[in-house]
């Protein structure tokens, strides 16, 4: 079964410079296509302005695609929002919560909106921060206190609590110091190995791709170079690394595209 599938999407923006100014127009997807089987973890990977972030807001329902076809857990985008959002669980690289609240208090929020029943989404709550290493006693500190690390946790944790079959996952280990990275990292490994949980990874960190995804996508200038297993993409480039791989299959560097990721 594809989980997720994509055929010649495309998205542009336009701004304008200044109230009588010349408008602008990005090209942030261009033509992008793959497919996620289910079960399965797949990369894309890219530098900021790739078009990463623009691809994940399309595939959670929060952008319209302006053209190519879309289909998430069977249902086509535009059309299929309401059953795509019950399925997904969304981790984007600043999550979004109420700052003076705990992270109690946050996950709580998440789950009455689920429609989960409290002292068991709680219970499900501290199981999983405890796999991702956060110290029980912080689970009543505010939001505002914990570092950025201890915030993504809450957030996967977040994405989490309704056994979403498909994690959309948007440079979730960004800022996070290794041991961290190292902790989330696992744990998304054992989520994909115990239940099957089909994953979606957008990041640009070439060993976080290679650890977590046996298929792996080169996404620049919004459009997919390249694809296959870290081996096929470094035998396609000629390449020892990774790295060296995609810079030969796309032509530039990640410190070369420095721009904020387009939204």
């Amino acid at each position: 079964m594809l989980v997720i599938e994509v055929q010649a999407l495309q998205k542009t923006f336009s701004s304008r410079q200044g109230l009588f100014g010349p408008r602008k127009v990005e090209r942030a997807l261009d033509g992008v296509s793959f497919h996620v089987e289910e079960g399965e973890t797949y990369a894309l990977l890219g530098p900021n302005g790739s078009g990463k972030s623009t691809l994940i807001r399309i595939l959670s329902t929060l952008l319209l695609p302006d053209a190519g076809r879309v289909r998430v857990l069977g249902r086509s985008l535009p059309g299929g929002e309401a059953v795509v959002r019950r399925g997904i669980g969304r981790v984007s690289v600043d999550a979004a919560f109420y700052k003076k609240l705990s992270a109690r208090e946050n996950l709580l929020y998440a789950a009455q909106l689920y429609g989960l029943e409290p002292a068991s989404a709680e219970k499900k709550a501290m199981a999983i921060l405890e796999r991702l290493g956060l110290d029980p006693r912080r689970f009543h500190d505010p939001l505002e206190e914990m570092s950025r690390g201890m915030q993504q946790k809450i957030a996967i944790t977040r994405a989490l609590l309704h056994d979403p079959p498909l994690l959309l996952l948007d440079e979730p280990t960004t800022g996070l110091d290794p041991a961290s990275k190292h902790e989330v990292q696992r744990f998304l490994e054992e989520l994909r190995a115990e239940r099957g949980t089909t994953i979606l990874l957008t990041t640009h960190d070439m060993a976080e791709a290679e650890r977590l995804a046996p298929r792996i996508g080169f996404l620049a200038r919004g459009q997919l170079v390249a694809e296959g297993s870290a081996d096929e993409l470094k035998r396609q480039a000629g390449a020892a690394y990774l790295e060296e791989a995609f810079i030969r299959l796309t032509g530039e560097r990640f410190e070369q595209a420095g721009s904020e990721e387009v939204v």
